[in-house]
């Protein structure tokens, strides 16, 4: 019943690495010990950049106004409600009732751009269109 009752008092624990516990109760010497347990990151942290376009988290760190990347491989328009997967890992979803035809562009560079409103806009070199957009993860 006590081992219970000190688990609930130490959430942080759960997500510290195992193997630096491990590591830590090894050491004989307490200034060390101390060290080493002071050193083990609690959860990993998210950079500004991961996290954008995501307004659903509380964010203690001030969030960037765009970020740049590009379209992976051949582009050439869009759709209303089509999903847009960036080189960065995100995936943006066209919300507005917006599409385009365009010459094939290869790897264009897009920049997402949040307005003073908080909405989004994707704006992509070789046109002057810029689709409001929702990142879907």
């Amino acid at each position: 019943m006590k081992a219970l009752f000190l688990l609930l008092l130490a959430p942080g624990l759960a997500l510290a690495d195992d193997a630096a516990l491990r590591h830590c109760r090894t050491l004989t010497d307490t200034a060390n010990r101390l060290a080493c347990y002071d050193a083990i990151p609690l959860a990993p942290v998210r950079t500004p950049e991961q996290d954008f376009g995501i307004e659903t988290v509380k964010k203690t760190v001030e969030a960037p106004k765009s970020i740049a990347t590009t379209i992976p491989g051949r582009f050439d328009g869009w759709q209303p409600g089509q999903a847009i997967k960036l080189a960065n890992g995100q995936t943006w979803r066209i919300v507005d009732g917006s599409q385009a035809v365009l010459a094939p562009l290869q790897d264009p560079k897009v920049t997402v751009e949040r307005n003073a409103f908080g909405t989004m806009f994707l704006k992509i070199e070789g046109t002057n269109q810029s689709p409001k957009v929702r990142r879907v993860n």
